[in-house]
């Protein structure tokens, strides 16, 4: 209701500038001039006077493609009056009702003769057909479906680095933009400023003044257990609008209600083992000592993966490596040049502690690790040895003490918009003293498949529901070695498409996945082919 009521707002504000500052000119055109404050209507008249489509109006005021739709309206209003060429253009665009004011109530406007309206629009086809393409694929983009690249190694073997994905949006409940005014494909930012920049600093894609509040329509689905899911990161301290935060992706492997426990780095859930699904494969990291070095382009081409670090030590080598299956980690232990081959598992009780080597990396001392804090801060707990947490549900009653708030103030205070403040000991909610809260939405636990070399739920705690992106469709483009990994010494040796992996599901949990090239073939076919007939037909319009 709430996000009914801002839109609604929002489109009476847009129609009363509009009728303000053209009001003259639909009475020059012949109209009552009252109706340029009418939404929708207006941009009707406009497209009938300008003899464009008049179902276009009905885009005029969807989030993010309406203000590209309107910024198209006004620029066929002004042409409609003379006002063309790229001065003209650029003003109506970024100074759209101050622009058409100074029109509307400068000297007599003048509408153009048909004459000079067919020649300009001559000029003008282009133009209009790359503006109706950007249109169309903003539609898709932020309404049906979003590309979303896979750009680190945390879903490895499922999901790879360099895998572009189809994102559902309606599968879990379409979630309405919350920054309506945005520049289309685009999620956050503009561009990046650097490293030596605050973040906070780069230039948005979106206007952050107009917002819209948070509003999910019914899906046809639920996310279950296992599932693969795209979300936006709880934690992103850049964008305050959840719809912009960054994209992440991971699997679901706990739902609203259930308990999660890694024991020794191997996942539980409600006290039972993960079920692993036919695409998906038990990953750990291991230290691996050697007396010689290593074949690196050799063990890529064999196993499909490098080491994350090189160390020379005194009698020979010491690799890490990170997401090595079961069979893999037995096929690199029978190397001739292994000595030992270690499983690395965090110590039981040590929490957010992490190993920081000297200048020369001959020896490692242990330090917290604030960047990478375990959730909740006050349990001893890391990424091997965690929980058992209870994933928060909608409705749930808990406990609030000095124990428990940890747990809960991020909820309380970011996820559920309330004033959490603790005094004395004393927990107050919205200026109420408590010592207990309800839980206003479901909760996620997102874990990346390559468990010792992910940043997910273990680190940044459980993610809402209104976070929630969607589930991938399929993968339509994988490329080897496009992304480069910080983390490791190692990159992968160039690039090179994966034509494999090219237009399969990706969240069937299958070993052997579907490939939906032909959902490709035809989508091909229908466009190229209305462009072939539309074109055709036109031609013979016109020599009849």
């Amino acid at each position: 209701m709430n996000y009914i009521i801002t839109y609604t707002v929002y489109v009476l504000i847009i129609s009363v500038l509009m009728g303000l500052t053209t009001w003259k000119l639909f009475k020059k055109m012949g109209y009552n001039p009252l109706l340029s404050f009418v939404p929708f209507y207006n941009y009707l008249i406009i497209l009938k006077e300008t003899k464009h489509p008049k179902w276009w109006a009905i885009l005029s005021y969807l989030p993010i493609v309406g203000p590209i739709m309107m910024s198209v309206f006004h620029l066929f209003l002004m042409k409609k009056f003379g006002k063309r060429g790229a001065l003209n253009g650029v003003l109506t665009v970024v100074l759209p009702f101050i622009f058409m004011a100074t029109v509307n109530y400068g000297k007599e406007p003048e509408i153009e003769t048909e004459e000079e309206e067919e020649e300009s629009k001559k000029k003008e086809t282009f133009l209009g057909s790359v503006t109706f393409a950007v249109v169309f694929a903003t539609i898709i983009h932020a309404f049906i479906t979003q590309p979303f690249g896979i750009p680190t190694g945390s879903m490895e073997r499922t999901l790879l680095v360099g895998d572009f994905l189809f994102v559902n949006k309606w599968a879990y409940g379409y979630r309405m933009p919350m920054r309506p005014v945005a520049l289309p494909f685009l999620q956050g930012t503009i561009f990046d400023t650097g490293q030596k920049g605050n973040p906070k600093d780069d230039p948005k894609s979106y206007v952050d003044a107009v917002k819209l509040p948070y509003l999910r329509l019914p899906g046809y689905d639920e996310i279950k257990r296992y599932d693969i899911v795209v979300f936006n990161y709880p934690q992103d301290s850049v964008h305050t609008a959840i719809d912009r935060k960054d994209p992440y992706v991971k699997r679901c492997v706990g739902i609203p209600g259930d308990v999660i426990e890694f024991r020794a780095g191997r996942l539980f859930v409600n006290n039972a083992p993960e079920k692993i699904l036919g695409d998906e494969y038990q990953q750990h990291g291991y230290l691996v000592t050697t007396s010689s070095q290593l074949n690196i382009p050799q063990l890529y081409k064999a196993f499909g993966f490098l080491p994350v670090q090189e160390n020379q030590t005194n009698t020979g080598f010491l690799y890490t490596f990170q997401g090595l299956t079961d069979q893999i980690a037995k096929e690199i232990k029978a190397l001739p040049e292994v000595v030992e081959m270690k499983e690395m598992i965090e110590e039981k009780g040590e929490g957010a502690i992490r190993y920081k080597a000297n200048a020369d990396k001959t020896a490692y001392t242990k330090n917290i690790d604030t960047t990478q804090s375990i959730y909740p801060i006050n349990k001893p707990w890391n990424q091997d040895w965690y929980g058992p947490l209870r994933i928060p549900k909608k409705g749930d009653v808990v406990k609030l003490d000095k124990e428990t708030l940890p747990t809960y103030q991020w909820i309380i205070s970011e996820y559920e918009h309330n004033k959490l403040e603790n005094k004395n000991g004393k927990i107050y909610v919205n200026g109420q003293e408590t010592n207990q809260y309800t839980i206003k939405q479901n909760y996620y636990m997102m874990i990346g498949d390559n468990r010792d070399a992910s940043l997910d739920a273990r680190f940044f705690g459980v993610v809402p529901e209104e976070n929630i992106v969607g589930r991938p469709m399929f993968t339509w483009m994988s490329v080897e070695g496009l992304f480069a990994d910080a983390s490791s010494t190692y990159q992968a040796p160039g690039k090179k498409i994966r034509w494999d992996r090219m237009f399969k599901a990706t969240n069937t949990g299958e070993a052997n996945k579907t490939s939906y090239w032909w959902v490709a073939v035809i989508i091909l076919v229908l466009f190229f082919g209305w462009d072939y007939f539309a074109k055709l037909f036109g031609k013979k319009k016109e020599e009849e």
